[in-house]
């Protein structure tokens, strides 16, 4: 199976994207057409269906196009965040396990890593199953460019996107599961992107998700407070698993660690 994309513009229109460009050892350089005739650029890999930079809507949205974001998330913020905010020891490794455990990636499958940031999720996922096929997709240059140098570096092959997640240039029931970790409190329309996410999975798909809930303690609640300023939403379970199933999903498996919520989604 090779990796077709649904045109941005005709969304009857197929996209196809050569292999070469998942093979990250040599840069790709090019375009890829609809059947429509409508073109979208590649630079070293990353296909840009988007062209200019989207309106921010919040100071979340616009920091996660900082170079500087992208390049001290993962490094700095990601592979300690976890033990910080639940509580507890909780070293990436373990997050990786989990989410392994609960996907359990198959040979030939796709899958998405959707607001994927620097391709965390995407990468494990590669590791764990070498002939599953991944997608990343983020709407920040600067991330998918970080992304992309990771990959590179880690000998992972993967397809590079950059979309917008509202409107996801996927045909429909397309991946076999979708990794989303810590995006869905960033985003302004979060049941736009939950609607589109259960459009293109399978109907025995899996959607992995890590995010951040309500805290119950009152320092937790002003910190989120202040940060809901910025853009960030938080979520009770209760809530957050009414949105889910709101956009067609139940929960099949859920871990809560202090305010990080990981939950294993299927069709519902």
């Amino acid at each position: 199976m090779k990796l077709e994309l649904r045109s941005p513009i005709n969304e009857r229109a197929g996209i196809h994207v050569p292999d070469e460009v998942a093979q990250l050892a040599k840069p790709f350089n090019g375009t890829v057409v609809s059947k429509e005739g409508d073109e979208y650029p590649i630079k070293n890999n990353i296909i840009d269906l988007l062209g200019k930079e989207p309106d921010f809507t919040s100071i979340a949205n616009y920091s996660n196009h900082w170079k500087l974001t992208a390049s001290i998330y993962e490094d700095i913020w990601r592979k300690r965040s976890l033990s910080l905010l639940s509580g507890e020891e909780f070293p990436i490794e373990k997050e990786h396990e989990l989410l392994i455990e609960w996907t359990a990636p198959k040979v030939d499958g796709w899958y998405l890593d959707l607001g994927c940031s620097t391709a965390l999720y995407g990468r494990a996922l590669k590791a764990a199953q070498k002939k599953a096929n991944i997608v990343a997709l983020d709407f920040s240059s600067q991330m998918l460019e970080e992304a992309r140098l990771k990959a590179e570096a880690d000998e992972t092959d993967m397809y590079f996107l950059r979309a917008d997640g509202r409107h996801l240039p996927f045909f429909s029931n397309t991946f076999d599961g979708i990794v989303m970790g810590g995006t869905l409190n960033e985003l302004t329309e979060e049941i736009k992107v939950l609607y589109e996410a259960k459009r293109v999975i399978k109907k025995d798909g899996v959607f992995f998700m890590m995010h951040l809930i309500k805290s119950d303690a009152w320092y937790g609640r002003l910190l989120q407070e202040s940060a809901s300023l910025g853009g960030i939403k938080f979520w009770t379970v209760d809530e957050s698993n009414k949105l889910f199933n709101q956009a067609g999903f139940k929960v099949e498996e859920q871990l809560v660690k202090g305010i990080v919520c990981f939950t294993k989604l299927v069709p519902a």
